[in-house]
């Protein structure tokens, strides 16, 4: 009768459990693995037969059959290897425990039978405990990353003979003393208060921070566009405890957590160069890995010189940005990955980023060549976009400081619990930049008069139908920071102020 040892994949960001089966037979001596392993589980069989002859216990000259049950699903990653060593010291009555269904087993062995840790250990976790299982062991690396989980026994080790003894009882667990906690990563600490002369654009980024509005900013090299955009960050409101662990498990699967054993509890905040595939920018890959869009989910993704990115990465952003989440669709396999993010972008003028101003050589067929890099459809899911202006001298000489990132963010997140109560029966919409065509019609009410406005706007400008609900989301995010129940004509007149590459001159419709 096969042994029955339990182990756990990842299909996306949610892991499952998988039955390690194994078995052997009298013929010749070799290894076969199947349920649809790659090529990291299919090498398991050196490792496996190395790492058993490294230590006391006897590899058997037999035809050993490893099955990954279920066995229509494809798997991927080297942390059977654990499970499948000691489903064989099950089989070859080399290791006897009770109540095998209550353990789980994740880690690597290496060829001295060596446990090395893994990626994607918390959602495993996380499975393990749905699953019922009650003691979960991993690589010692992968200790505190899988005890942010509660309610279920973890337990690291750092060799299969640590494994072996603990399960047979010879020798007691010594758990390790350590702070579970979530920290705070070190870093340098940014502030809005080092930011001058940007009090008019800073407005705006308040309105796209408080409802998770995307923005874009337009303006000459060196007026401020990335040092704001570095800050937007230290202005969000801090994650709930369910979108800190989203947000961990897609680093745990993606092998990007610095630290193992914390939560991460800032918002993510991403910046790939424009020089970023389509692979790495939406994510892909012969695993199907999250991109950087999943990566900043939950927080900021800023594209800096969006119109240097090539415009087929650019547009694959256009589902993403409506659905907040992406299917990445391989040969192999197929995973789905959240990315509710905020984008932030900036970009010049022109190539040579001086437009308007006598310093500027560029022809007016290279400054639409240029503008035309970014799509309509991308510019058009874009709710905020602003000219920043070059800073003045007495601005940039003054020795005042700005608003601090405290104090704006007390206004960010009093607007937040706002709209938190109001979506609180909601799933899935947090902010204003979530609401949906029913929803815009039962909470964005207008004045007359800001209604009168806006007809007016509509009719002049020809908006399409995702602008004007865009228009609505801002202008319901301005009434949110002064809370008001209705949108007034001010706050209309502020959010129709908010798209200046729509249009130049609309203050003198608003006049």
């Amino acid at each position: 009768m096969a042994s029955v040892v339990n182990s756990f994949s990842i299909s996306g960001i949610d892991g499952y459990m998988v039955e390690v089966e194994t078995d052997t037979i009298y013929g010749q001596p070799m290894v076969s693995i199947v349920g649809l392993g790659d090529m990291a589980v299919k090498e398991a069989r050196e490792r496996l037969q190395a790492s058993l002859n490294s230590t006391s216990y006897d590899f058997p000259e037999m035809k050993i059959v490893i099955n990954l049950a279920p066995s229509d699903i494809k798997k991927s990653g080297s942390h059977f290897d654990l499970a499948m060593a000691i489903g064989l010291l099950l089989q070859t009555k080399q290791l006897k425990v009770d109540n095998i269904h209550n353990y789980g087993f994740i880690g690597e062995l290496s060829l001295n039978a060596k446990l090395r840790p893994c990626t994607g250990v918390l959602p495993m976790a996380i499975a393990a405990k749905k699953a019922g299982v009650k003691r979960l062991i991993v690589p010692q690396q992968n200790l505190k990353e899988a005890s942010l989980v509660k309610g279920i026994g973890v337990y690291g080790f750092s060799t299969l003979q640590q494994v072996v003894a603990f399960l047979t009882g010879e020798k007691p667990y010594t758990p390790l003393l350590f702070d579970t906690e979530a920290s705070v990563e070190p870093g340098d600490l940014l502030d809005f208060s080092e930011v001058q002369g940007q009090d008019a654009l800073i407005e705006y980024i308040l309105i796209a921070a408080a409802g998770g509005h995307n923005i874009l900013m337009i303006g000459a090299p060196g007026c401020g566009k990335s040092m704001i955009a570095k800050r937007i960050p230290t202005i969000l409101p801090s994650m709930t405890e369910e979108e800190a662990l989203e947000v961990t498990k897609i680093y745990s699967v993606a092998g990007a957590l610095k630290d193992r054993g914390s939560l991460i509890i800032n918002r993510p905040f991403r910046a790939p160069h424009h020089n970023a595939s389509t692979n790495s920018l939406i994510g892909g890959g012969n695993t199907a890995t999250p991109g950087e869009i999943s990566l900043a989910h939950n927080g900021v993704l800023f594209l800096d010189e969006i119109a240097e990115f090539d415009k087929k990465s650019l547009d694959a952003l256009r589902q993403p940005m409506e659905d907040e989440a992406v299917t990445i669709s391989r040969v192999k396999l197929t995973n789905t990955y959240p990315c509710n993010f905020m984008l932030v972008a900036a970009m010049n003028p022109c190539p040579c980023g001086y437009y308007g101003n006598d310093k500027c050589r560029c022809s007016d067929y290279e400054v639409l060549k240029y503008r035309q890099k970014v799509s309509g459809p991308i510019i058009d899911r874009i709710d905020i976009q602003k000219y920043v202006q070059p800073v003045d001298f007495m601005e940039l000489s003054r020795y005042e400081k700005g608003r601090s990132s405290h104090e704006l963010r007390e206004r960010v997140e009093m607007a937040r619990n706002i709209q938190q109560k109001r979506y609180a029966h909601i799933k899935k919409v947090n902010c204003n930049a979530q609401m949906t065509p029913p929803l815009i019609k039962e909470y964005c009410l207008l004045e007359p008069e800001g209604e009168r406005l806006l007809r007016l706007a509509y009719d002049k400008f020809k908006y399409s139908a995702r602008t004007f609900h865009k228009f609505l989301k801002v202008a319901r995010t301005f009434a949110d920071m002064d809370g008001a129940d209705s949108i007034r004509k001010a706050d209309v007149a502020a959010a129709l102020m908010s798209r200046d590459l729509d249009k130049e001159y609309i203050d003198l419709l608003v006049i």
